[in-house]
Formats: C-alpha cells, structure tokens, sequence
C-alpha cells in the first residue's frame, strides 16, 4: 500500500470507532473494535477488520448489523475526511486475534506438561 492509503486507512479506522461506538443505534451491532483498515491503492475500497465481543452468533448478527448500517457509514466517513470518492467498505473478521489465543492456549498447554512431567520425574 501507498503512504496516502495508509493514511487514509488509518484516518478512517479512527473515525470507523467512533462512528460504530457513538452514531449507530441498531441492537445487533455489540462490542465492535475496529482493528485494521487495509484501503487499496487507488482508495476505491476499504477492508474494515472488525472484532467483536461474544459468541459466534453475535459475531454474525453484528455483521448483519454493519451490513444494513454500510450506506450510513460511508456518508458519514465521506463527511468526516475529504476525499474526491469516498472508498466502498467491506467489513471482515479479524482472526488474528482468535489465532493469537489459540497460540497462547497451547503454549501454556505445553509449559503444564513440561511441569507435570518433571514432577514426575
């Protein structure tokens, strides 16, 4: 990616938080955290990287949620940061964060039965 997506992206990652936090009233969307934004290099789209607090189905209900609320989300992106044509928004999970925890689940897994092994020994 170019300086000015990157800029834009981050630009529109703060504003995306606020936005999801504040603006939207819509009872499927929970606890929403804007993690990334990868804009393309021409800023014709935006990949938003959402994470969510819950299970599975409020993870799906929240991308339903952000689905309908898109258009609004957009107009209100356009209006917050100048640009010719504002960027089309694709929201995604964001699974780094699930595959940092499954790392770290097995790393403490492994150090228990080191630990145990040793006792044993």
């Amino acid at each position: 990616m170019s300086l000015r997506s990157n800029r834009v992206g981050e630009q529109m990652k703060k504003e995306l938080g606020e936005i999801i936090g504040r603006k939207i009233k819509d009872p499927r969307i929970g606890f929403v955290t804007v993690t990334d934004v990868q804009v393309t290099g021409d800023l014709q789209q935006a990949t938003v990287f959402i994470s969510v607090l819950g299970d599975e189905e409020q993870r799906e209900n929240t991308l339903r949620g952000l689905a309908k609320a898109k258009g609004f989300i957009r107009s209100e992106i356009g209006q917050r940061i100048r640009l010719r044509k504002t960027p089309e928004i694709l929201f995604e999970f964001d699974e780094s964060i699930d595959y940092g925890n499954r790392i770290e689940s097995l790393l403490h897994q492994i150090q228990d039965e080191e630990q145990s092994k040793d006792k044993d020994e």
